[in-house]
């Protein structure tokens, strides 16, 4: 028996099967981003909210915005297929994304965290993650409908910030398509 031959999709393929993806994606995302202030990390979420179609990306505190010089060596050009805006404080970034009818969930180790796997991402959700330092402020956390972490099993305490977004993110749409 042999096995068929493998190979990288091609560009039309790609769009292709990104659009047959984008059929059965019904569901609003969007991302809150509270003073993260490296431009790398910046434009890494950026990348990936562009990836999982995020709809808009709030940013609140000292957030390092989309426009920087920095930030488009990491984004590749996705900064401009993202609207965003800077929403003030955490707690008017939430007020801004309930507005828009989406249910917040902060990603951050808190006691009463759910494993991200357990965690309600279903229906219009916005996601939240904070600095690369304090993470998420009390704030953003008290503004927060419920707060997700992301299980671990190595002996790293966490995740570079961007990586925690896009695992978020991907585990949002995941579980929309599951159904």
């Amino acid at each position: 028996m042999t096995t068929p031959e493998r190979r990288q999709l091609r560009p039309t393929d790609v769009k292709r099967l990104n659009r047959d993806w984008r059929r059965r994606t019904d569901a609003r995302l969007g991302l809150l981003v509270e003073s993260v202030t490296q431009p790398f990390n910046i434009g890494s979420i950026i990348r990936s909210a562009a990836a999982f179609g995020v709809e808009h990306l709030w940013l609140a505190g000292n957030a390092t915005p989309p426009t920087h010089r920095n930030v488009a060596k990491t984004a590749l050009g996705t900064e401009r297929l993202l609207p965003w805006s800077h929403a003030g404080t955490a707690a008017e970034a939430a007020e801004a994304v309930r507005k828009e009818g989406l249910r917040l969930v902060a990603v951050e180790l808190t006691g009463d965290a759910l494993p991200l796997h357990e965690a309600p991402l279903d229906g219009d959700v916005c996601l939240a993650v904070g600095g690369e330092d304090h993470g998420c402020s009390p704030a953003l956390l008290a503004a927060a409908d419920a707060v997700a972490y992301i299980p671990q099993v190595g002996r790293v305490g966490s995740l570079n910030v961007a990586v925690a977004t896009a695992i978020a993110l991907g585990e949002a749409r995941r579980r929309e398509w599951a159904g």
